[in-house]
């Protein structure tokens, strides 16, 4: 993720940079739009690497999160079976066995609420992929437009017309031949330390790989009977 934001800071500065500004404080026009086509040309190719990249991994979790969605309905279904299965048995005198399958019933609505909790606690941080992405995007698109100058204004001085020209002709010995566009700023720390809060959060509650739902069900042991799984059971039995 560190390199992700270090290219997102690169974007955003290259983005907003004045590049008729540059060449009006440049010492040398020439010399500073050499730089400044290596600049652009170089982090636009790796600002679409990452871009690319992001981009598969935001939809990598978002897939995650909608199986996680998936799974919690599918345990639904499977506590919605179980519970009526508890009812007849129940009301056939077979207290025991419904017991077992109410049982089953719980097993598989605190599973239901696992996934549920698993497919929320995903949510931010795709909103902060999604983020990026939009970034990216946004600062992909006006870099490329400021190389658009930046061509122009060679295409000029090669000719010996235009703004370039007329900044080389006349001069400016004080000013730098070159800068550093890319030193550091300060303004998308809060972001990155945001996203870096985010996906410990989420590697810290991610769950194994889960089996078979058949082989869960049978397997699984009683879950503690929280309030959330007792509200369900009894929202199941009211509607059975």
């Amino acid at each position: 993720m560190s390199d992700r934001q270090s290219v997102l800071g690169r974007v955003g500065r290259l983005a907003k940079a004045n590049v008729n500004a540059l060449l009006d404080q440049a010492g040398d026009p020439r010399k500073m739009l050499d730089q400044l086509l290596r600049e652009y040309t170089d982090n636009i190719a790796e600002a679409e690497r990452t871009l690319a990249a992001t981009v598969r991994e935001l939809r990598l979790m978002d897939d995650d999160r909608r199986e996680d969605l998936a799974t919690a309905k599918e345990w639904g279904d499977q506590a919605v079976a179980a519970s009526r299965r508890a009812d007849g048995l129940r009301a056939d005198g077979s207290a025991k066995e419904a017991d077992r399958f109410d049982h089953l019933a719980k097993v598989a609505l605190g599973r239901q609420v696992r996934s549920e909790n698993e497919a929320r606690a995903a949510e931010p941080t795709i909103a902060a992929y999604a983020e990026v992405v939009e970034k990216l995007k946004s600062g992909l698109a006006r870099m490329k437009s400021q190389l658009d100058v930046v061509r122009a204004e060679q295409g000029e001085l090669a000719g010996g017309g235009g703004a370039a020209a007329t900044r080389e002709a006349d001069g400016t010995p004080d000013g730098p031949a070159s800068v550093d566009l890319l030193d550091p700023a300060g303004e998308i720390r809060r972001f990155e330390d945001k996203l870096r809060r985010e996906e410990a959060r989420v590697r810290g509650t991610g769950q194994p790989a889960a089996s078979p739902l058949d082989v869960q069900f049978e397997q699984l042991d009683a879950p503690g009977e929280t309030a959330e799984v007792e509200a369900r059971l009894a929202a199941l039995k009211a509607t059975t």
